[in-house]
């Protein structure tokens, strides 16, 4: 009667060991559906962040408002006692400025891209932001990678120009991390969740840390998240102010 609870069980879902170990090779369709259910459902997202910079040589930290409308649009104002930018982000468009030199741009996504040679999306940005996966499991295929602690995923072959690898919590079906081993070089670039928070019912990182290694130099950027809520109603004010001179990259 136990072993057929047991199947019968697995049938339904991924199994959680008493230890908390993964299980070898888990069926990854069932896997898929456990992860994408802990996936936040929202429409608008408001909240603060902290951000804290690190190149090795210098560290400063900035407060940030984060507004978001999901699949449209993202929103921040950075703050060092007063407000010193102003970034948008769109499926069509990226756009930003900074008061100190007065300078502003517009342009879209891959001004993002250029900076690391990666073919993000807005979506992808968004997911990245959320602690879901930028290439979902049910496209391409995909392998186990054995580890005792996670379930580390890579997919069969090259999806678009970078190799993701996914670290999931095998209790919580949470997302741990995304590493992308980026083309021209052993480049890397790593979002960690390492804490999550539920609000509203819903899962949200509580921690994002980013890091770039180009081969020589290290990067990171943290992302501490607070004060967040689901309103109905959601504005983004951003004008570009006048006389502000454009910039290029």
């Amino acid at each position: 009667m136990l072993v057929l609870a047991l199947l019968w069980t697995g049938c339904k879902s991924v199994a959680v060991l008493p230890n908390k170990a993964p299980v070898d090779k888990v069926d990854l369709k069932l896997l898929s559906k456990q992860m994408n259910k802990q996936h936040a459902k929202f429409n608008h997202l408001r909240g603060r962040l902290k951000t804290t910079y690190d190149n090795g040589k210098n560290k400063q930290q900035v407060i940030v408002s984060l507004r978001m409308t999901q699949d449209e649009k993202i929103w921040m104002s950075a703050n060092m006692l007063i407000p010193i930018a102003k970034l948008m982000i769109t499926p069509k468009a990226v756009q930003f400025y900074e008061k100190f030199q007065k300078t502003f741009f517009e342009g879209d996504v891959d001004f993002i891209n250029r900076q690391f040679n990666t073919q993000f999306g807005f979506q992808n940005l968004q997911d990245l932001l959320l602690g879901k996966p930028v290439i979902a499991l049910q496209k391409g295929r995909w392998k186990q990678i054995a580890n005792p602690i996670d379930y580390v995923l890579s997919p069969r072959g090259r999806i678009k120009d970078f190799q993701p690898t996914y670290f999931v919590d095998p209790t919580t079906f949470l997302l741990k991390e995304q590493r992308f081993v980026l083309p021209q070089g052993q480049r890397i670039l790593s979002f960690k969740y390492p804490e999550y928070q539920k609000v509203g019912g819903e899962n949200l990182p509580k921690r994002v840390e980013i890091s770039f290694f180009d081969g020589k130099e290290l990067l990171q950027l943290q992302l501490e998240f607070s004060r967040l809520n689901f309103p109905k109603n959601i504005t983004f004010p951003f004008s570009i102010p006048a006389g502000y001179q454009p910039i290029s990259f």
